[in-house]
């Protein structure tokens, strides 16, 4: 199964090349797509380099500036749909995903149309240096978006999931209107009401290689309103939703 790994860049430089090299050892016939918007630390042009260094393994979308999670991974998906690839990941730069985990989520992906990486599932779990605050707001956050939303997933909220291609191409995107944190929990309320065989597996979700994280309580705050706009969104597709998995 060819697959290829969007990745949405920032100010990754430093863990772009160490991302592409354990991407790479993995026994699978893999590509990257690296969607920058225009990194200050020059992402973009070690992106670049990657893609002399891995041939045709590598390739890059250049963007002019940040534009938000839903445009990046939109424009990386329109990208690649048109190409052979028969499954697609979404995952981070930063090593918060684990990429050995990767296998085991395409491997899944032979039972369902999307698996999703649950950090809320037996085996699962979050970094230990986590205080407990931030466990108790990714922790609620995530609640309380399948709560509202009415979902049997265990960790709507994840970044890290695979898809196959075939069932990535019928999501209707001109449809998705949400950005940043809660475009994650749109596009997989989506697929669930859109009646995709639905998987997870469990991961250790690790603290930010290098950096810090984005999510905070303002962010959260927001996506709790956003939620409801997302029910209310698919009001029409949510009849008749069969169990996820």
């Amino acid at each position: 199964m060819r697959v290829t790994v969007v990745t949405p860049t920032y100010n990754e430089a430093e863990n772009l090349p160490k991302l592409a090299s354990a991407l790479f050892s993995l026994s699978l016939d893999l590509h990257l797509l690296v969607v920058d918007d225009n990194s200050p630390d020059g992402t973009g042009l070690v992106a670049e380099r990657l893609a002399g260094d891995f041939p045709g393994r590598v390739s890059v979308l250049h963007r002019p500036g940040k534009m938000g999670l839903r445009s990046a991974y939109l424009s990386g998906f329109q990208k690649i749909l048109n190409t052979n690839t028969q499954a697609v990941v979404q995952m981070d730069a930063d090593f918060s995903h684990d990429p050995a985990v990767l296998p085991g989520m395409i491997q899944l992906l032979d039972k369902y149309d999307m698996v999703l990486g649950s950090r809320y599932i037996p085996g699962g779990s979050v970094d230990q240096e986590w205080g407990v605050w931030r466990k108790s707001l990714s922790a609620f956050g995530n609640f309380y978006a399948r709560s509202i939303l009415r979902v049997p997933l265990r960790d709507i909220t994840t970044g890290y999931r695979a898809w196959r291609s075939e069932a990535l191409r019928q999501m209707p995107f001109e449809r998705i209107q949400s950005n940043g944190y809660v475009f994650l929990v749109e596009m997989a309320y989506l697929a669930y009401c859109l009646n995709f065989k639905i998987g997870e597996m469990p991961i250790y979700f690790a603290e930010c290689a290098a950096g810090k994280s984005k999510m905070s309580f303002k962010i959260q705050l927001e996506a709790a309103f956003r939620v409801w706009q997302v029910r209310m969104r698919y009001r029409d597709l949510r009849t008749g939703n069969k169990p996820a998995g």
